[in-house]
């Protein structure tokens, strides 16, 4: 019998940890990754990155002080000053305003892609890996189909087919867009299609629909959602190669790509009409590549074992 005089039952009983409870136990999990994704400082910088992105989409009416449409000639290329911080652009629009407003453009790019190409990505994929033979077989043809194609050119030659417009721009990406996750979903389907407790699940007359759907696609999760990440920085250069060319947001509205258009033939004489989207494009191309390439290492083991 343990007693207070310090036995070894007794320090034992005290040593064991407390029975935790989900919600506990998601929290550590939680905090581990957290702490494995700070020991990334540049994924950190990429992250802060994101955040400011989306806040500054969000307080755009606050942040922007001037009107993102509103034409002003006098002020016509303005150099970057207190009245305007960035200059003006050709029709004496303030640059920083239509930076500002433009985040909300590229967000809701990012973020709709996101959403259209993952779900059929990851359908796709574990359903080509889990079933095999011919269905593998016609599902892969067809995303062989659109891998043969650049992304860039096949995202062009469906919004000319669409017609010019954000969302027509959108439907135009996720259609490139899926494809590399499929593969990749596929890939993860194909290696657990014959683990043990996929098996095991089978065995009590799970369904075919149920298993893809319930035990395939969230261990799949974390890999397409690092894809996804990593994909974003092709999602944002895409976009703006479309309102570059004339094909994403229409005029007046402001979008990246669309503002370096307009300011390619004022670049010289006035570089800050070019050169504040252009900067802005990069930024959060490189902010998206760093923090899933922190993620990556987070999420995957074996990124983590290598």
């Amino acid at each position: 019998m343990a007693t207070l005089s310090g036995s070894t039952p007794l320090r034992e009983w005290l040593r064991a940890p407390e029975p935790q409870g989900p919600g506990q136990a998601r929290a550590q999990e939680l905090h581990r990754l957290w702490t494995a994704f700070a020991r990334h400082k540049l994924g950190v910088v990429g992250l802060a990155l994101i955040v400011v992105l989306v806040l500054t989409a969000l307080f755009a009416p606050v942040l922007a002080t001037h009107d993102p449409i509103v034409q002003d000639m006098a002020s016509r290329l303005a150099p970057p000053g207190w009245e305007h911080w960035l200059g003006t652009d050709n029709f004496g629009r303030d640059v920083y305003s239509r930076l500002v407003y433009g985040t909300r453009t590229t967000l809701r790019i990012v973020v709709l892609v996101a959403l259209i190409a993952a779900p059929i990505g990851m359908i796709t994929g574990a359903v080509a890996g889990y079933l095999g033979g011919i269905v593998d077989e016609i599902l892969m043809r067809i995303t062989d189909i659109f891998l043969a194609f650049p992304g860039l050119i096949l995202a062009l030659g469906f919004a000319g087919a669409l017609g010019a417009g954000v969302t027509n721009a959108i439907i135009a990406i996720a259609l490139t867009a899926w494809p590399p996750i499929a593969r990749l979903a596929r890939a993860e389907a194909l290696s657990l299609r014959q683990s043990d407790f996929v098996a095991a699940v089978r065995m009590q007359g799970a369904s075919t629909a149920r298993i893809v759907l319930r035990t395939i696609l969230p261990m799949c999760l974390p890999s397409v959602i690092v894809r996804v990440t990593l994909n974003m920085a092709g999602v944002i250069l895409t976009a703006a190669g479309l309102g570059f060319l004339g094909l994403g947001a229409q005029p007046p509205w402001p979008e990246w790509g669309s503002m370096v258009s307009a300011g390619r033939q004022f670049m010289l004489d006035s570089p800050w009409v070019v050169a504040a989207p252009g900067l802005a494009i990069a930024a959060v191309s490189l902010a998206f590549n760093l923090f899933g390439d922190a993620l990556r290492d987070v999420l995957d083991p074996r990124s983590r074992d290598a």
